[in-house]
């Protein structure tokens, strides 16, 4: 198991340092293209929440842990904050039968992710947002 983890402040300026460490260390394991879409489309979308709406009084850490299994080749990836607690999964998928302008507003990022991704979990536990995205390739 493989584990690389990356600390700093919950800002949209720090949205391209995420990316960048994503995008090395899924290359250096192999993923495939396909995966890789998938898994850093859904790590920006839960980044920017996390950026957006974690810390309204100001601004707080965010920490991107990304591990790797070799048997079967798989990754975890993980977002924690210390922000409002928040439960993305709790929210129903929104009705993508509908129009644009007859949804709510939100939900469709998490909703893609969850369906990119092998399994989505979160977990609120010692005062952190706990988000956990599984992808095999």
């Amino acid at each position: 198991m493989k584990t690389y983890e990356l600390s700093l402040d919950a800002t949209l300026e720090n949205l391209t340092p995420v990316m960048a460490f994503l995008e090395e260390h899924l290359e250096e394991a192999d993923c495939p293209m396909k995966a890789m879409m998938q898994i850093t489309v859904s790590a920006e979308e839960i980044y920017v929440n996390i950026a957006h709406y974690a810390y309204p009084s100001g601004t707080g850490t965010a920490t991107v842990r990304l591990e790797f299994s070799e048997d079967p080749s798989a990754m975890t990836l993980t977002f924690i904050d210390s922000g409002i607690p928040f439960d993305p999964l709790a929210k129903p998928d929104p009705d993508i039968t509908l129009s644009a302008e007859e949804r709510g507003i939100g939900g469709l990022g998490i909703y893609m992710t969850k369906k990119a991704m092998d399994d989505v979990r979160y977990e609120y536990r010692d005062g952190q947002n706990i988000l956990t995205l599984f992808k095999r390739f």
